[in-house]
């Protein structure tokens, strides 16, 4: 029993290990889309740190649950397909999340770059259609 407990928690590890791994490096170049390297690498930072506590910690809860199949590897398999099933769930998650934050983030950089265009747009065009000042135009009859 304490053998089935501890692979399971082992592998259970080695999957959310890897899982975060594959989140951070292609989320990485997924946000470099949208942000400058710095930006882009604490942003992933941020959100590897929350999929693996999250994922480690439904982990943690799954190794606590009986099953009772009659053979250990059958309980390990058992656990191993609930856990595979939240960490499936748990990238969807994170992968959306990813998206929204680069999704913004590009919109706030049109919206900046549209705004830019405007602002010059209107410093060209700003003479057009002024109204003129008058042209002096000296009366004979006014004193020298």
């Amino acid at each position: 029993m304490e053998d089935s407990y501890v692979t399971f928690l082992v592998l259970g590890i080695v999957l959310v290990v890897v899982d975060g791994q594959l989140i951070y490096h292609s989320g990485k170049g997924y946000l470099k889309r949208a942000y400058d390297e710095e930006e882009a690498t604490s942003m992933i930072r941020l959100a590897v740190v929350l999929f693996h506590l999250v994922v480690l910690g439904l982990l943690a809860l799954v190794s606590l649950v009986s099953v009772q199949t009659g053979n250990a590897t059958k309980d390990v398999v058992m656990k191993l397909g609930i856990v595979l099933l939240l960490l499936a769930l748990a990238h969807a998650v994170t992968m959306a999340i990813l998206a929204r934050i680069r999704d913004r983030q590009m919109q706030q950089q049109l919206a900046d770059q549209m705004a830019e265009e405007h602002r010059i747009y209107e410093e060209r065009h700003a003479h057009v259609g002024e109204p003129r000042p008058a042209p002096k135009i000296e009366s004979p009859y006014s004193a020298p």
